[in-house]
């Protein structure tokens, strides 16, 4: 498509050459260009429309890639990609061997830091600032974007602990647009919400502020006797003291028009230089200028394939459709909820994605949506657990991760009764290396006390729920994104045991959760041959099943392990070791990924990648069968 000003920047100088008053329609062309390309090629659309304005802004005054922009998350960042030398292939984002899903360092110089995961922008950005006058005598300037839902996680409150007690100039830019993916919960986004309603205070402060500069009223050894002022006045007109911002020593500028191009240049242009940490609020609307995407900010996040002219979402045949995991687990939820009223959900702001909306309108006191605090969900699933409730703690798996320590010391080690049920486990897809769950089977296994599972089927899962609400002690049951399979559990279900599916003479097929689905399509492609290959679903990775594992020590040469994750420390570890262990001495095979980070694409072009596929699979069987 022909645009005016877009089809001439490729690079932000590019930008800097234009005039002042381009950048409105600047910013116009920009949303229309994400618009129409997330059209026919999914992405997260709302986040970034809300943007367009700030990064055209960001860009147009700062001297980037000298200076540093450090994003949160990176669902804001495409109209930065687009204006950083990758407008003409950004019809590969998110697809295989296309444009990472997310600011990549390893892709652009313009992306400083990996941003796939939310909150740690302010400090990756203060540690790059401080950095920089040490290496580079303060030359370059640092900004983190951080928006309003990753301020409640708590990395960002200890990089604003510390961006208070360092000498710094550091630029924190607050998009505050009052939605995540869910509605925001905590107390600080009410915080947030009450500072916007003191507009009449900050344009007051800011003209007196220019005013006061212009006359050299203000100057570097009265501005400290000035700030108080301006503190002690804000204070008196919105009816509260200091805010927070102020209190940990940060210049606070805003609220401000984040939809206001020549508003936000001015405003950057004026405070980029000011010495000392600060904070600029701005006010954006989430999927600003496409009203479908305004109008429905959850769903909008990211929609899939849609028609721009009429906002209608391009979806399969939801008649016949096999329901999602995360449905399965939602439904299970809620009825298991009906039979006890101890149980309880507890999400990191993600009830939509996980499903726990099934039991939130119904039930929605014993539903827990505590923002983006993976560590907090867990030590407060603890304390829930401790007090004789039944919490089930959903967190996808590499979100998971990052409360390693929580799920240790306040749950595993006293033993509590928390069910971590681990979604989007495994490869997920489209959004890569930041959000593939390949790490949670292998750093679980260690923690003493922990019950590790994955069921194979929706009925599996259905049944280890169940079987976990009458478990004493933490319990983790891990499952992968999309469609389940089929099929109710055609045995009693017992933790530490697992099911042969299939006998066979001359391989032992091993594998645990979804995934067995596929290697059961591998064995069925083998005809005939499949006569010599037994198939074996482990279910639990710890306890895991001695009496299959002695079975099979005894009576096979030649072992497979399948495991939708890494294989260091995995299924196919455990494997290993108890056959060391136990003095057999069988060929094993491990199926799965090695020392690697996944990248991106379609979930079946990643399999296929990784030999995880059905063809790559009966491909491995093929070759044990021919030693």
């Amino acid at each position: 498509m022909e645009y005016k000003y877009l089809n001439t920047i490729d690079y932000p100088s590019d930008l800097k050459a234009l005039p002042l008053e381009a950048l409105p329609e600047v910013c116009e062309e920009v949303r229309d260009f994400i618009i129409q390309q997330l059209s026919q090629n999914p992405g997260h659309l709302g986040s970034s429309l809300g943007t367009v304005e700030l990064t055209v802004a960001l860009h147009y005054v700062f001297d980037t890639p000298n200076d540093q922009l450090v994003w949160d998350v990176g669902h804001q960042a495409y109209a930065h990609k687009i204006l950083t030398g990758r407008r003409e292939r950004f019809h590969t984002n998110r697809q295989f061997k296309g444009l990472a899903p997310f600011p990549s360092p390893m892709e652009s110089e313009y992306d400083a830091f990996v941003a796939g995961h939310a909150s740690n922008s302010i400090s990756a950005a203060l540690g790059a600032e401080i950095g920089y006058q040490q290496t580079d005598n303060g030359k370059r300037r640092v900004v983190a974007i951080i928006g309003d839902g990753a301020m409640t996680g708590g990395l960002a409150f200890e990089g604003l602990n510390n961006t208070s007690m360092n000498k710094n100039n550091l630029l924190i830019v607050l998009n505050d647009n009052n939605m995540a993916i869910d509605p925001i919960k905590g107390g600080f986004t009410q915080y947030l919400v009450d500072l916007t309603t003191s507009e009449r205070y900050n344009r007051w402060r800011w003209w007196g502020y220019r005013v006061a500069r212009k006359l050299r009223l203000i100057n570097d050894d009265n501005k400290g006797r000035v700030q108080r002022f301006t503190n002690n006045l804000k204070a008196l007109l919105t009816k509260q003291g200091n805010n927070i911002f102020q209190g940990l020593n940060l210049r606070y500028f805003g609220p401000a028009d984040g939809h206001d191009v020549l508003s936000l240049v001015r405003i950057f242009s004026e405070i980029k230089d000011y010495e000392g940490p600060k904070v600029l609020h701005i006010i954006t609307k989430k999927g600003k200028g496409y009203e479908p995407a305004e109008n429905d900010q959850t769903t909008w996040h990211a929609p899939g394939e849609f028609n721009v002219a009429t906002g209608e979402r391009r979806q399969g045949d939801e008649a016949k459709r096999q329901p999602l995991w995360q449905e399965v687990f939602g439904e299970q939820l809620l009825e298991l909820a009906k039979q006890d009223e101890r149980v309880v959900g507890v999400t990191p702001a993600m009830p939509s994605g996980c499903s726990m909306t099934i039991m939130q309108r119904e039930l929605p006191d014993r539903v827990f949506d505590v923002g983006i605090a993976e560590g907090h969900a867990v030590t407060f699933s603890a304390g829930l657990a401790k007090a004789g409730l039944i919490p089930y703690c959903n967190i996808y798996s590499s979100f998971l991760q990052r409360a390693y320590d929580n799920i240790i010391h306040d749950v595993a080690l006293p033993k509590l009764h928390v069910i971590f049920c681990i979604d989007r486990a495994g490869i997920v897809g489209n959004d890569g290396a930041t959000h593939h769950g390949l790490l949670d089977l292998a750093f679980l296994r260690p923690i003493p006390n922990m019950v590790i599972g994955a069921p194979m089927t929706q009925g599996d899962l259905e049944a280890m729920m169940l079987l976990a609400k009458d478990y004493d002690g933490p319990i983790a049951i891990r499952y992968p994104r999309g469609r389940s399979m089929s099929g109710i559990c055609h045995e009693p279900l017992t933790i530490g045991k697992g099911v042969c599916l299939k006998e066979g003479s001359k391989v032992a097929v091993l594998s645990i959760g979804a995934i067995g689905n596929t290697v059961a399509e591998a064995i069925a492609a083998l005809g005939d041959t499949a006569l010599h290959v037994a198939h074996y679903d482990m279910r639990w990775l710890k306890p895991i099943d001695e009496n299959i594992l002695h079975e099979i020590g005894k009576n096979f040469d030649t072992i497979i392990t399948v495991e939708d994750g890494v294989i260091s420390g995995g299924l196919g570890s455990a494997v290993l070791e108890f056959m060391a262990d136990n003095g057999y001495a069988p060929r094993v095979t491990r199926l799965g990924v090695r020392d690697q980070f996944v990248e991106h694409g379609s979930t079946q072009e990643l399999y296929q990648l990784l030999q995880l596929d059905k063809e790559g699979i009966c491909e491995s069987l093929l070759q044990a069968l021919e030693q």
